[in-house]
């Protein structure tokens, strides 16, 4: 055999050894590049932690040369969950069109759940606990900022969904500074019992919708009770006396979390609501009642130990956390039921 036939031989071999090799790498940094998304998506899947409120408004009063007058707690707290949602590990996921953040559907939900809680509180203080009364005028920072946490959640791109809700943060700090400045009458905050009921009411409301949601994880048969107590009752299109409702199993987490990160809004702005509307709870002896709502929702923030959301049957072998959590939520919308009925009688 002469040189060259030895040499075409070999060509072959060495071809297949090359595209071995660049297989090799190329799987290589396939296997790395799942291996970074799965600890991303492992590391950006946490919910933050609890914060004291109170402690929290006094730094940030500090830091800006402010006193922590009344209402500054609450208005702070409303905006520190909004940025706590912003910056927490890996950030605001609910607008994001790459991995791992495009693939996380837990996360976004309970983001969503905290920002319904801050656009109510944001409207409430807008419309209510900013005004003297209701042919006053509305603060303007206070009135911005509403209008930014109102914004599309999930926006990437001119401008983006962070920029707005940074920008509701920066008006509700201009509205925070108006309130602790002596020379600034304008802006205040009114910490009646009235402005309280409305804002309770309407997150008796939203509690009401979700505890309603996670009950549906399972299904049930429900009646129509749109007219419930009305002699002639009317509404714009029929509706079926009785009908089954029950979430889709590729929502039943997304509720879940939702609710989740309702739950831990709400456990922080009813601490601020503790330390600002004090004497009015106190007059009305219904602090031990707020304070037990409290109890209940840190419950609702205790460790999943489950990998995934189970949704057993109510009395099955595996348990039904969404069940759970409604049973909870429940219990705390009835409490604040009776808070609004006790702050109405005057």
């Amino acid at each position: 055999m002469n040189i060259a036939q030895k040499w075409k031989l070999n060509i072959p071999k060495l071809n297949f050894l090359r595209l071995g090799a660049i297989g090799s790498v190329v799987a290589g940094v396939v296997g790395a590049y799942f291996l970074v998304m799965a600890f991303l998506t492992w590391w950006w899947d946490a919910e933050p932690d609890t914060f004291d409120v109170v402690v929290a408004a006094a730094q940030h009063a500090e830091q800006h040369e402010l006193a922590p007058v009344i209402g500054y707690t609450f208005a702070h707290t409303n905006r520190e969950l909004a940025s706590i949602m912003l910056d927490k590990r890996g950030g605001y996921l609910s607008n994001d069109i790459f991995p791992p953040g495009v693939w996380m559907d837990n996360i976004p939900s309970w983001e969503f759940g905290v920002l319904v809680m801050v656009r109510d509180t944001g409207r409430s203080l807008r419309a209510d606990l900013a005004r003297a009364q209701s042919q006053s005028n509305e603060d303007p920072n206070v009135a911005e900022a509403e209008g930014r946490f109102f914004y599309d959640n999930s926006s990437w791109l001119f401008p983006q969904t962070e920029d707005e809700y940074r920008a509701g943060i920066e008006f509700t700090d201009r509205y925070l500074a108006g309130i602790a400045d002596p020379s600034s009458p304008n802006a205040q905050f009114y910490p009646r019992a009235d402005n309280l009921r409305r804002w309770l009411a309407g997150v008796s409301a939203r509690l009401g919708d979700v505890s309603q949601r996670l009950s549906e994880s399972v299904g049930k048969r429900q009646r129509d009770l749109a007219a419930f107590g009305e002699r002639n009752p009317d509404q714009s299109t029929p509706t079926p006396a009785d009908r089954e409702t029950k979430t889709p199993w590729t929502q039943i987490d997304d509720v879940f979390y939702e609710a989740r990160g309702q739950a831990w809004a709400l456990l922080h702005l009813l601490k601020a609501v503790e330390h600002d509307f004090g004497p009015v709870l106190e007059d009305k002896n219904a602090l031990p009642m707020l304070q037990q709502i409290i109890r209940d929702l840190e419950v609702t923030q205790e460790s999943i130990w489950s990998p995934v959301i189970l949704n057993g049957g109510g009395f099955g072998l595996l348990a039904n956390h969404s069940l759970v959590m409604a049973s909870y939520i429940s219990r705390v919308n009835a409490a604040i039921i009776e808070i609004e009925q006790l702050l109405e009688q005057g």
